[in-house]
């Protein structure tokens, strides 16, 4: 598919992103929606997620030639059985793109582990198709956009392309029953998996992964600046998103108290998390060489800048690519939110610290996201199966416990099949 039409970032609050067809025009219908979501309290990083999927949506149908409003269920169809198989586009950086290099002409980078468990930390890198969490991301989009045009007229009549599924219809009228699933539910009943999109794909429930501490050491070790070492010792100790912790400034940083201020993702409220004192002491060391340097340190300011002139405040994506090259010394392919896992994994499994203030502390909505860390991890499992088959192989298989008062023992072997 060709790469026609853009997203563009404004830097404007009140229209932070917008689409633009391959002629550099504004997307009205669009542009309406992305004005619905502000209204309805949406960052502005939830309206780019939200402007990606639709500028994939509208790129298959400027391909074909076909108008937004006059796209048929057929074209969804086709479009979903296109995200299975086809390949992901290569990203151009911003260099090359400066001076148009195709992506054929690129220096191909080797990528042993795409799609197949990493050998250093099992987890497995990003394949070469688009994942099924993009693609049922991509279907609710393109349904709700859809959903809001039906509900407005202002673009006359309209069909959504995006269906739900047959579910969720009435065998009379085959109108929707409820705009969410399980809309009526009984409380004394088990609630029904109903699916919300027909082409909506089964997404599997991840496990969340906590990096091992001598993994953690080890990337620790490798970092090379002090600024480094401080962002990635309250990632662990506080378990803030990675965005959130980049949101603080000088003065949300409390050494004396091991508080530090953050604004919440969801709710944008700022909100202060308790920090460990190793944190703090990379920290101290971090800001005296900004200093010394001559980055701006006032109390307003933010905490996090970049380590070369011309000062700017340390984005996500900057800190990503410092954990990136971390990651290649070591061969691994961990990410900044596994740092937040790792912190979860650690509260949740200590025994004096009760789930509620873990909960408090990761800014979960309801308790039962935070009972997916009292779960044991994927290695804590094999490593107990592996000992569980050492000790079948060297016989050491624990006496069966003597019967309950009442009981024969020749009868309960008759009964359980012993000899």
């Amino acid at each position: 598919m060709p790469q026609i039409g853009r997203l563009e970032e404004t830097g404007k609050a009140e229209e932070p992103y917008r689409l633009l067809d391959p002629s550099d025009v504004l997307v009205e219908p669009v542009a309406e929606w992305f004005e619905e979501l502000q209204a309805a309290s949406k960052p502005a990083t939830t309206i780019r997620s939200y402007g990606l999927d639709l500028l994939r949506w509208h790129r298959f149908l400027w391909t074909l030639k076909i108008p937004w409003d006059r796209a048929t269920r057929a074209d969804a169809r086709d479009f979903t059985r296109w995200l299975q198989l086809a390949d992901k586009p290569v990203r151009l950086h911003w260099r090359y793109q400066r001076y148009g290099i195709p992506p054929e002409g690129l220096p191909q980078k080797s990528r042993p582990d795409r799609g197949t468990p990493n050998a250093v930390t099992g987890k497995p890198g990003p394949g070469p198709k688009y994942a099924n969490t993009t693609r049922a991301h991509c279907e609710t989009v393109c349904r709700r956009f859809y959903n809001f045009h039906c509900d407005e007229g202002g673009a006359g009549p309209l069909l959504n392309p995006f269906p739900l599924d047959q579910s969720r219809r009435s065998r009379k009228t085959g109108k929707a029953k409820s705009g969410r699933p399980n809309a009526h539910h009984n409380p004394m009943e088990k609630f029904r998996e109903e699916r919300k999109g027909r082409y909506r794909p089964t997404v599997p429930k991840r496990i969340p992964r906590r990096i091992p501490d001598e993994m953690f050491n080890a990337l620790f070790t490798a970092l090379k600046y002090n600024r480094d070492r401080a962002l990635l010792a309250f990632w662990v100790s506080t378990g803030a998103r990675s965005e959130e912790l980049l949101t603080s400034r000088n003065k949300d940083a409390l050494p004396g108290q091991q508080l530090i201020g953050v604004t919440r993702k969801g709710t944008g409220e700022f909100q202060q998390l308790p920090a460990s004192t190793d944190a703090f002491v990379w920290l101290r060391l971090a800001q005296e060489e900004a200093r010394r340097k001559g980055t701006p340190c006032r109390r307003t300011e933010p905490l996090w800048w970049t380590l070369r002139k011309p000062w700017r405040p340390l984005n996500y994506h900057a800190a990503r690519a410092m954990f990136e090259r971390a990651n290649d010394l070591l061969g691994s392919n961990w990410t900044l939110h596994d740092l937040r896992h790792t912190a979860a994994y650690r509260m949740a499994r200590d025994p004096e610290l009760s789930l509620t203030d873990v909960q408090w502390v990761l800014g979960h909505a309801h308790l039962s996201t935070t009972e997916i860390y009292l779960a044991a991890s994927q290695e804590e499992v094999i490593e107990q199966i592996l000992a569980h088959h050492a000790r079948q192989a060297a016989g050491k298989v624990p006496a069966p416990r003597p019967p309950a008062p009442g009981y024969k023992a020749a009868s309960l072997d008759i009964l359980f099949g012993r000899s």
